[in-house]
Formats: structure tokens, C-alpha cells, sequence
């Protein structure tokens, strides 16, 4: 279906309602999530900065790291500041080329990041169950090619998405009742048939989620089966409380996901649309302001790294400070 004359792309604005029936809570979410939005910025960035700087980090569970923190930082930003410029000011404008554009990285993203969180359980399956051969499994080779294959997965997701998006005619309206360009809410404004993209998307997401959170069920079940032979009760210990930080981490990414996708199927009039739409930013939000901490500053190496920086920055300040002053007498 080609697109109708009454599509001009460069004329249209949408208009995103944030939190439909919350409208007067706005500015009472604003607060938290400018803090969560801090946060993910400022510890996926040291995070970022620490490995990227410090050779002893050079491995491949830290190169996983690295680049969920760089994704985590995309992935917030994507949404945040214009979630945010609705919930203070009200300016819930967003013209038709940013709004796609928003939802092809918000949904990249999210495919990429769910890639990624595979890659990290694998890492740990391979350090933990064939400590001895971790160095030969996760060469360079292997890890550009685990790379490639996340962002070629999540492009090849998207791709024929968008397409299917843009060829979509908007000639009614142009409300979004939702606080980002998320797919199945703009879909829903098209005055034709938007069922192909939609059940793509369904089917495309339920194959990526369920596929990754098989693997990775099954790699921390043998994880755990590890776990169990340690004769040492500290290391038991420390192993559970690694494992369960990072599936409590997943459960918060993947479960209000998949509730918020599967809702717009199956439970229409059954969970409220204020409550889908929380649902859909809770999983864009929390699991980049959680992940600094439950991954990297839980991580002995990159918590110390992290405090030295601080430090060195906190020191040049001082002395930025002290001869400032002693300029001034």
C-alpha cells in the first residue's frame, strides 16, 4: 500500500498526550524521572569513560559493559527529554521525521540491549562453568562477531518495520495517547489497515525476547548447577547475589515489555491506559538508571576505577580553587 496524497510527511506534527487521565500528575513524575535520567546519564557515562581508560578493564565482560552503557545512555535519551519537556512546560509537539526517527532507535534499542543482556549471561556461563577455556571462547573474533550479529539483528527487526510504517496514510488524528512515538500508538492514528506492521511487530518481538530469555534462563540455570559444587560457602554467596542483582535487572527489563507489547493484543479494557503506558516507560527508563549500579559499580574493578576518578576530578577542583583564590589576594 503506497502511501496517500494526504501523507505529507513534512507537514505533519504529532502530538504526544504523555500520560493519558494523568495529566495532572504530570509534574509530579517529572521529578523522578529527571532524577532516573540523571542518574543513568551520569553512571553509564563513568562507566563508559572508566573502561574506555583503564587497560585492566580491557576484557570482554567489561567491552559487554561498555557498550551497554553506551546503548543505555541512547536508549533514555531518546525518550526522557522530550518526556520531560511534556511533563514541565507541556510542549508535547513532535514533527512527523522526529517522531519515526525516535521510534526506530527507541525499538533498535531495545532489541540491541535484549542482544546484549544474552552476550553478558553468556560471558558468564563461559567464566564460570569453563573458567580454563574463557580466554580461548571469547577471543576478539568472537566478540566483534557477537557484536555484528546484536546490531544486524536489530536492524534487520527494524528495517522492514519502519518501512511498513512509512507507507502508512495519517489523515485524521494526529494525538499520540502515549509520552513517546511508541509503534503500536502511532500505528493506531493511520486511516488505513495498520495490522501487517502491528503483527510484525509482535511476532518480531516475541521471537527476539522469547528466543534471548531462553538462552539466558538456560545459561544461569547452568550457572547455578555451578554454583551448587563450590565448596566454599563465600563463593556460593557471592555467585548468588551476582546472579540474582542481574536477573532482577532483567526481570524489570523484559517483564513490563512484554506486558506493555502483549496488552495491546490481548488486554484491551483490561489493564488501564494510563497503567500501559507507565508500563512502556518504566522499561526505558529504570533498566538504564539500574544498570551503572547493578553491573558496573557492583563490580569490585570498575567500583574502585570509579572512585578514582572521582577522586582525581574532585582534586582538580580543589586546586582549580585554591590557586583561584590565591590569584584573587
Amino acid at each position: 500500500m503506497l502511501a496517500s496524497p494526504c501523507n505529507q510527511t513534512s507537514d505533519i506534527n504529532f502530538i504526544l498526550e504523555g500520560i493519558p487521565g494523568l495529566e495532572e500528575s504530570h509534574l509530579w513524575l517529572a521529578a523522578p524521572l529527571s532524577f532516573m535520567y540523571a542518574v543513568a546519564l551520569i553512571g553509564n557515562t563513568l562507566i563508559l569513560t572508566v573502561i574506555c581508560i583503564e587497560p585492566t578493564l580491557h576484557e570482554p565482560m567489561y567491552y559487554f559493559l561498555c557498550i551497554l552503557a553506551a546503548v543505555d545512555i541512547i536508549m533514555a535519551t531518546s525518550v526522557a527529554p522530550k518526556m520531560l519537556s511534556i511533563f514541565w512546560s507541556g510542549d508535547s509537539a513532535i514533527t512527523f521525521i522526529a517522531c519515526f526517527a525516535q521510534m526506530y532507535v527507541v525499538h533498535a534499542a531495545t532489541a540491541v540491549e535484549t542482544g546484549l543482556l544474552l552476550g553478558m549471561a553468556f560471558d558468564r556461563y563461559v567464566a564460570i562453568c569453563k573458567p580454563l577455556h574463557y580466554q580461548t571462547i571469547l577471543t576478539p573474533k568472537m566478540m566483534l562477531g557477537i557484536g555484528l550479529a546484536i546490531m544486524v539483528r536489530a536492524i534487520l527487526f527494524m528495517t522492514p518495520l519502519s518501512w511498513m510504517m512509512l507507507q502508512l496514510p495519517f489523515c485524521g488524528s494526529h494525538i499520540v495517547p502515549h509520552s513517546y512515538c511508541e509503534h503500536m500508538a502511532v500505528a493506531k492514528l493511520a486511516c488505513a489497515d495498520y495490522m501487517p506492521s502491528s503483527l510484525y511487530s509482535l511476532i518480531g518481538s516475541s521471537i527476539i525476547v522469547g528466543s534471548d530469555v531462553f538462552f539466558i534462563a538456560t545459561s544461569y540455570s547452568l550457572i547455578l548447577q555451578a554454583v551448587f559444587r563450590l565448596s566454599s560457602r563465600d563463593a556460593r554467596f557471592k555467585a548468588f547475589s551476582t546472579c540474582g542483582s542481574h536477573v532482577g535487572v532483567m526481570v524489570l527489563y523484559y517483564l513490563p515489555g512484554m506486558i506493555s507489547c502483549y496488552v495491546e493484543w490481548f488486554g484491551q479494557g483490561v489493564v488501564a491506559l494510563p497503567t500501559q503506558v507507565l508500563l512502556a516507560d518504566f522499561y526505558l527508563v529504570i533498566p538504564p538508571t539500574l544498570n551503572p549500579i547493578i553491573y558496573g559499580l557492583r563490580t569490585n574493578q570498575i567500583l574502585q576505577h570509579v572512585l578514582s576518578v572521582l577522586g582525581n576530578c574532585w582534586s582538580s577542583v580543589s586546586r582549580f580553587k585554591f590557586k583561584k583564590s590565591c590569584v584573587r589576594v
